[in-house]
């Protein structure tokens, strides 16, 4: 189950909870794909990822990116600790040095997002998230800046750990992971919101990079569960959105174009008139 979805959909840029208070026994991650997620976990579990997993036996802190696939499997009675969610720019407007630019940010793709923690660690990694509970409902003036100061604390402390995450791989079931996350990489990318909202991940490569396997491997294994290319899976999805953003918005050709990752408008048309017999334009004409 998906214990995010319980969360209210308006609780803003930031959020801190008590794992205890949700459903948290297996659960993929949130399908909302703008808010990046920490969790102190205390309890035995399995993090699968799209072709690896981690075992984890003891306390540990867990870095989640909103674009990267991941399901929780718990194997002890006990599931408790914290997690606090939070959207980028909840803390890239605080610093010039944008934790999630960093080389070493736990949130970058491919970084170690998993940290194990000794007792002494555990014990105040606690104590920051319930100063963070404490704060998120107190009438401080200047909350939010505090809470920001506490999310890098958390940063700043995995990266003080020397990583120590052993994967496994999976068995007979992998090109079905793999596929599961790539399409579910792929659904999280849509709808486009805004004209200055662009597609980060356009190429069949983009999403091997992001879910850390080799692109003819993605390939083989969409394939083989799917019976489509991933290119091909890729144009359909974007061909429906091309689809939704000319008859429901009022933004120009050229404006699509470059949020569905096309830098010419011409591009853009071509792609759109191969998979449906018209342009842009003749399309947005004939349905409005």
């Amino acid at each position: 189950m998906n214990y995010l979805k319980q969360i209210p959909a308006d609780f803003g840029n930031f959020n801190v909870y008590r794992r205890n208070e949700f459903t948290c026994k297996n659960h993929m991650v949130s399908h909302r794909r703008d808010f990046y997620k920490i969790s102190l976990i205390k309890g035995q579990g399995k993090l699968y990822y799209a072709n690896r997993g981690v075992d984890v036996s003891a306390n540990a802190l867990l870095f989640s990116n909103p674009m990267v696939p991941y399901k929780w499997e718990a194997t002890s009675q006990e599931q408790t600790g914290y997690f606090c969610v939070f959207k980028e720019g909840f803390l890239s407007q605080t610093r010039q040095n944008n934790s999630f630019e960093a080389t070493e940010s736990p949130f970058k793709i491919g970084a170690d997002s998993v940290f194990f923690l000794e007792p002494n660690q555990q014990a105040y990694v606690s104590t920051l998230f319930e100063q963070m509970l404490t704060e998120n409902t107190s009438d401080y003036i200047h909350k939010h800046e505090l809470l920001k100061n506490y999310i890098h604390l958390l940063i700043h402390e995995a990266l003080k750990i020397r990583p120590n995450t052993r994967y496994f791989k999976y068995g007979s079931n992998a090109s079905e992971r793999i596929t599961y996350c790539f399409i579910e990489l792929l659904s999280r990318q849509f709808p486009i919101d805004s004209p200055e909202q662009q597609l980060r991940l356009k190429t069949p490569t983009d999403f091997a990079q992001q879910l850390s396997v080799h692109v003819n491997y993605l390939n083989r294994s969409v394939k083989e569960i799917t019976g489509n290319t991933t290119s091909e899976m890729i144009a359909q999805r974007v061909v429906e959105e091309a689809k939704a953003l000319l008859l429901h918005t009022n933004w120009n050709i050229a404006e699509i174009a470059l949020c569905l990752g096309f830098p010419e408008p011409a591009y853009f048309s071509n792609f759109f008139k191969k998979r449906v017999a018209h342009t842009p334009g003749q399309y947005r004409k004939t349905k409005v």
